[in-house]
This record gives C-alpha cells, structure tokens and sequence, in this order.
C-alpha cells in the first residue's frame, strides 16, 4: 500500500457509554445509572489517563424532554468547562441509541428537523465545541429500533429500518449545517459498527446484502447511494421515496473522521444448520432460516479481524479514521489484552500509511445491562476502565494500561503475554518462562477453583503441593519464590474445622495465622503481590443488618480468632496484602460443599440436620474466585468482603438446594443453633456486604448455575 501518511502513532482517546434508549414509554439513562450526573469529580479521575480528546454526551432527550423547552444548561457547562481546563478535546455526542424526546421518534419526519433545531442550540452556547457526533451508530440503531423491535418505537420490518436509517442521517447532516452555522470548522466524527459478515455457501446471497448495508451510513453521508448502488433499489423495493435519497445527492456531508466501533460480536457468521446453534440465534429472511452467531465462536471459520476490517474501510472512502469504542465485557486480563491487541493493531495500520488517528478507550465507567440489548433493567454492570460500584472511580488494571500507552510507554503486565480467548482455535502452549500465579493448597475447595479458572482464563500458575513447600518455613517459601519467580501468590490453604479447632488450638492458628503472615512477609520481600482469604466467623452476629469490611472483628471461637490474628500478621508484615473475607462455600467442581451435602443426603435417602436460625451470605466459588483474581490484577489491597448477594438461613438454603434438585424436603430437619450442642460458638448472623463496592451475583442466578454446571 502507498504510504500516503507520515507515520504517526494514534492517539488515545476516551469515552463514557452514555445510552438513553427508550423500551415502550420508559426511558433508561445510562449515566444516571452510573451515578455520574452525581460526581463531578469524575472528569478530573478520567484525564489521569492522559488521553486527548473525550467523546462526551449532551444528550437531547436529557436536556430537551419538551418541545420548546428552556434548556438548562449549568451542569453540561460546568463539565465543559472542566475538560477543557484539563486540556481534552470534547467531541459532543447529541444522540446515543435514543429515538429523540417524546415529541418525536425515529419514525417521525420531523424528527431530522427538530434534532438540528437542539444542534444548533448547542452550537450556540458551545460555539468553541469543534468536533460533533449528533447521531451514534445510525445503522446499528435503526437495525435494533426498526428491524428487531428491541428499542422504540418497536417496529420490525424493512420499510420501517430504512425509514429510521434515513431520518437519522438526514438529522445528522441537518444538525452539521445548523452547526455550522454558529462554527464553520465544525467537524464530523461519525461513529458505526465496524461490521462484517460470513456465511455458509447457501447464504452468501443473505451475507452479500448485509456487507452492502454495513455502508450505508457512510454511504448516504458521502453521497454513494446513487442509482449505481447495490441497494438503490431495495431502498425503492420497501418504499421509500426516491426524493429522500436524492437529498443525500444534493446535500453530501463527509464526515472529517470515520468512527469505527470494533466488538468482538462486529463480525457474524449465518448457517442455514440450525441444530449447531442455541434456539437464541435463530432468524431468517423469509426465504431460508438460519442461526446469526457471532463469526468467533465458529470454531471452524477464521474472523478476517480488526485490521482487515479497517483497510476494508480505508480503501472505501479514504477518510481519516478513529476507533471510537473498542470494549469487551469479559475478566479483567482479558479486557486488558483486547485493547492492547487492538492498540497494536492500530499502530501497524499506521505504519502501513492508513490515517488512523486515535484508539479509544471505551466504556470508562463501564455500563449496565448491554447483556441483554439494554431491552431488561436487571442492573447488569459491566466494569470498564473505571468501577463505579463503590460510589466513586475505583482504578481497574487497565488504567495503568492506558496511562502507560498514552505516554508513549510501552505497558507490561505478565498476563498480557498470552492471547486472548478469541484465539483459542490458534492457541500454542504457553511458554514456560512466564511468570506465574503460585497457588498454595492445591488439593482444596478453593485451590482446585483457582486452578480450574485460571486454565480457563489463560492465566499462567504454577499449584504448589506440602511436598514441595513448608509454609511454616521462611526460606522454604524463598526457595520455591526464586524458583518460580511468581508475581502473584495465591494462598489458599486454611484450617476450616470449625469445632476442631476448639482442642485444636495450636495447628489451627500455625495455618490460619502464622503461615498466611510468613507468605505475606516473604511477598513483600519480593516485592510479590498476596492474595489470602478470612471467614465471616470474625464476627460475633450481635448485629441485624450486614457485616462491612470497616466493622469491628469480635470472633466467638477459636477458628474465627485465628483468622483474626492472621488477618493482623498479614497487614503487619505485608500492608500491601489482599483479605478477602467470605462465606458459606458452595460451587459445582467439588462435594465437600453444603449444596452437595443436601444433594447426597436427598439422593441417599438419609435424613440432615440444617438450621433455621442462622443467616448467612452464601458464596459461589467460581464467582468467588472470578472476582478474587481480578481483584489481584488490579493490584487491590485491604479487606475485601465477597459473597453472593442475598441472604438467608440455613435450612432455606437447605430447602431452595433440595427444591431446585427436584427431591422431596421432608428429610430436612430444622434444628435451632443451641440444639445443635457443637463445641464451637457461632454467631446467628454473619451476612457479609462491602463497602467497596464489589458484589457478586445474586444468590438465585448462583444456585441456577450451579445446577447448570454441577459435574457430580
């Protein structure tokens, strides 16, 4: 290819998903959800990340719900005020998946003419704003509103699609002129789905249609859907007037740089063998019927891939381009390596004379609900950048990802030297030179989970058995850390004999005190980040309403004092460390759990003592540990309380375990604590709940997992 363009690196941008979709006559904000119309400090947390340029919402259905309305404009221009003080470009984004205020939608006429009437009011007050988005993924929405009938106004056919595609370009290129207007060098950043799809043999014809439509945002902007165009006709075919695109003829408005919105679901894959593919995925064309799957789960179909994608693109239109959201929900190391791999990506295109002009790190706050289309309100947060659960901007890794590429350095994180799970199909073993994840207690509950999630999460570690380790031994544990030279360590040993420890008293706290407080010294040493685990039995259940981690500890027995005492010798010796305080294990990959007691007792016929005046928080391990590890990506340190939300006594728990494995519940005895005649003291409450912000999932989707993924 031509070199055309000096090499130069992109830079880095940032964005805050900020949707307001409207399901029927309720209207969702995205930013109201996440708490940011409340925290103005927010902006200030976000340029630490030394980005360049913001892509920031001024919503109109936020500022603008009636016609005519006076616009109060204080917070907006305040938040203004802030970005620019920081020395970020803005790039103002006037609607985001939405279908206007509730005097217009999509499907409206006017709907062009009233969103250009608020550009030209933000114009006005912002007349410094030099780069404009008005409308967000025009295509993508129009699909979702008019196609699907996931968003308002619900509608699902191929008139009502094109309709809704071509109000909202035509509202962007009346906004431009309104804009204009106030500014002339008002720029266009024009965002869409960077989209490509793949099909079998016998629905290629179906795959053709859909790559001509992925244009055809940028299309109609560039003044390409002329009588030439491959969809010309389809246009007319499902009845729209040919005078509509004619105005896009006689009113071209190329956008001053492509946005290109890059997903792992971007690419797609439709095969007419239905039997391969969850019910989910099934749709057709009224001429065949097919699953639409996303191309990397076809484990026998390569994606062509970001890069592709992008020169298809360039050799297009030839248009300066942006990545304006690369985002992917998943763990912490594998959002991580997705933008990393799609940074480098980016820096290739450069070098090979594309103008690509920046990356954008996308969604900083994160978002809720996009698992389900944002068509269910069920709070489904995902993290982004930022985790917005405590209240406040807690720093995930990938801040430090973004600060280091966004200074020019060239960032390095041990888990970032494995590919990410959309290359399992290619994956090679990992080098042994890496620096692993030492887990210490490999044969427990726990330890056998972080095993198993850690081979899934394609996180290097190395399981350290009591042959090969002393833990009650400083220069055993040195000699096993030079060996393996871990960066992290994982210590998931522990005295969990609650009665036992009551005579037991000596073993109990050299495992729950002195070695976690050894392992943590020797970290420290190191220079290695600790990750152990305490109990809810710290605490002494005098209170009725959820433990956090800033409550005094009082424990009631000796197992609860030991992990008292460790929890001290740990931050003693390590300040460092990270404690995460949890309770009432049950997980699908191990019987020595209270959900597998229930089960073997129904299935045995015996009968089993619960009781039903003890509540606790129960904990699901893979969530548990899921959640441990990215805690410890994120180089977190402190007391941690994790457990699933929700809580209840044990024989409820007893009785929803024995309910959801369809067995009768009349051989569940109900006994009060005191009956019970145990050598250790309990507390009749323990639930646990954290300040910090990190919850689990609820404790209904735990147990409908668990009898999902049971292996017993």
């Amino acid at each position: 290819m031509e070199n055309q363009y000096p090499f130069q690196k992109p830079e880095i941008w940032g964005g805050i998903e900020c949707t307001i979709n409207r399901i029927q006559n309720n209207y969702r904000d995205q930013l109201a959800l996440l708490g940011h119309y409340d925290r103005p400090d927010d902006v200030n947390h976000i340029a630490q990340l030394g980005i360049t340029a913001l892509r920031y919402p001024v919503l109109w259905e936020h500022h603008q719900q009636t016609l005519g309305q006076v616009i109060n404009w204080d917070w907006i221009e305040n938040q203004f005020n802030l970005i620019r003080e920081l020395d970020i470009v803005p790039i103002a984004g006037l609607v985001h998946h939405g279908s206007g205020p509730s005097f217009t939608n999509l499907l409206d006429d006017q709907f062009p003419y009233h969103l250009a009437n608020y550009a030209y009011q933000v114009a006005s007050k912002f007349p410094y704003l030099e780069y404009y988005t008005p409308v967000n993924e025009p295509l993508t929405t129009a699909r979702f509103s008019g196609l699907y009938g996931f968003w308002y106004p619900h509608a699902a056919s191929d008139l009502s699609f094109a309709t809704m595609l071509i109000n909202q370009v035509k509202g962007v290129v009346l906004a431009m002129k309104a804009i204009r207007r106030v500014n002339p060098a008002a720029k266009l950043i024009q965002t869409e789905d960077l989209a490509k799809t793949h099909s079998t043999p016998l629905l290629k014809y179906q795959a053709d249609f859909e790559n001509n439509r992925r244009w055809l945002t940028y299309d109609l902007l560039c003044g390409k859907v002329n009588k030439e165009h491959p969809l010309y006709e389809y246009f007319l075919f499902v009845g729209i007037q040919e005078k509509e695109l004619i105005f896009f003829l006689e009113n071209i408005c190329i956008p001053d740089i492509i946005g290109l919105n890059y997903y792992i679901t971007s690419e797609r894959y439709l095969d007419e063998n239905l039997a391969k593919y969850p019910s989910n995925t099934y749709g057709g064309n009224g001429r065949h019927c097919y699953a639409d799957t996303e191309m990397v789960r076809v484990t026998d179909r390569k994606i062509e891939g970001f890069k592709a994608l992008v020169k298809e693109t360039w050799e297009r239109y030839k248009l300066p381009i942006a990545i304006t959201e690369t985002h992917l929900s998943c763990t912490r190391e594998e959002q991580m390596r997705w933008f990393k791999e799609i940074w480098n990506e980016a820096n290739q295109l450069s070098q090979q004379g594309i103008n690509l002009k920046a990356v954008t790190a996308w969604s900083l706050l994160g978002a809720y609900d996009w698992n389900s289309l944002l068509t269910e309100s069920n709070f489904h947060y995902e993290t982004g950048v930022f985790d917005i659960r405590s209240k406040k901007l807690r720093p995930t890794a990938a801040v430090k990802l973004i600060k280091s590429l966004s200074g020019n350095l060239d960032y390095q994180h041990p888990l970032l030297d494995q590919k990410g799970w959309w290359h399992n199909s290619e994956q090679i073993n990992v080098p042994t030179n890496q620096s692993p994840i030492l887990i210490i207690g490999q044969s427990g509950t726990l330890g056998s989970a972080f095993i198993k999630i850690c081979k899934a999460r394609n996180i290097p570690f190395i399981p350290i058995s009591r042959n090969e380790l002393d833990i009650f031994d400083m220069e055993s544990i040195k000699k096993v850390f030079n060996k393996y030279q871990p960066w992290a360590v994982v210590n998931a040993t522990g005295y969990v004999k609650v009665d036992d420890a009551e005579t037991d008293t000596q073993i109990c706290f050299a495992v729950n005190s002195t070695a976690p407080a050894l392992l943590s010294q020797v970290c420290k040493l190191f220079e290695i980040q600790f990750l152990t685990f305490s109990s809810d039995l710290v605490f002494n259940g005098s209170k009725n309403n959820p433990y956090t981690e800033t409550d005094l500890v009082n424990p009631l027995n000796v197992y609860g004092e030991s992990k008292v005492v460790g929890e001290h010798l740990v931050f003693t010796n390590n300040p460092n460390a990270l404690i995460i305080r949890t309770s009432a294990f049950f997980g699908p990959w191990d019987k020595s759990n209270f959900a597998y007691h229930i089960l073997q007792a129904q299935h045995q016929q015996t009968p089993i003592s619960v009781l039903s005046d003890v509540v606790v928080s129960p904990t699901y391990v893979p969530d548990l540990v899921n959640t441990a590890l990215n805690l410890l990506i994120d180089e977190e340190k402190g007391i941690w309380h994790l457990s699933n939300q929700g809580s209840l006594t044990w024989a409820d728990f007893a009785s929803e375990i024995a309910l959801r494995g369809g067995m009768e519940q009349k051989r569940i005895q109900t006994k009060k604590l005191i009956q019970m005649k145990w050598k250790a003291n309990r507390p009749l409450y323990s639930v646990l709940h954290s300040e910090k912000g990190i919850q689990l999932p609820a404790l209904e989707n735990a147990l409908n997992r668990f009898f999902e993924e049971k292996i017993y």
